[in-house]
């Protein structure tokens, strides 16, 4: 049984036609200890557009930044979005059976379906329960997996609706950090 492995660089995502990245291991900050990435779409081939209920959202375009936390220890990755002007367009969050580095291509996870994407208004949106489901007749997945996902979905969700996992305070702190050394590396340039 394998999950499928997805990496913070997205070496592989054709879409992206020029890209920067960028990846630091922050264990200073109180509130977040693991890997962090950040790639930079310079150039798409084409805008990624996905629908939530009654709202379509751009997720990929040029210039826009997809930032991807590796949390040491947890069962969770967040993807936050960024738009060209470095305005939030979602935080995604995967549940995962494990992290790890690589050193070819870097932070990575182990993904376990189920997702929870959350808005700057602050709404939850949930997806591919039934990817879960599936995986789990077929047997893709073990019954302590699924238990698992189950697990950490219910209580990301909870922390969510609670307040309590500050993403937006986490997330900027962060891409600015990550962000001035593509500043640094274009004055080189």
């Amino acid at each position: 049984m394998t999950l499928k492995r997805k990496y913070g660089s997205r070496y592989n995502w054709k879409r992206v036609t020029e890209r920067a990245y960028t990846e630091l291991y922050i264990e200073t900050d109180s509130s977040f200890k693991g890997y962090v990435s950040l790639l930079h779409l310079k150039e798409v081939r084409e805008p990624l557009y996905m629908s939530y209920e009654e709202r379509t959202v751009c997720i990929a375009d040029d210039r826009y930044y997809w930032m991807q936390h590796f949390p040491e220890g947890q069962n969770y990755s967040v993807t936050t979005v960024f738009d060209s002007t470095g305005g939030i367009v979602q935080w995604y969050i995967d549940i995962c059976k494990r992290i790890g580095y690589c050193t070819k291509n870097g932070p990575w996870m182990d993904d376990l379906y189920l997702d929870l994407i959350v808005l700057p208004t602050g709404k939850i949106i949930e997806k591919d329960i039934d990817e879960l489901e599936i995986a789990l007749k077929n047997k893709e997945i073990s019954t302590g997996e699924y238990e698992l996902a189950w697990t950490e979905f219910n209580r990301l969700k909870l922390e969510l609706t609670d307040g309590c996992l500050r993403l937006k305070d986490m997330t900027m702190s962060h891409f600015n950090l990550l962000s001035q050394s593509f500043d640094t590396a274009e004055r080189g340039s």
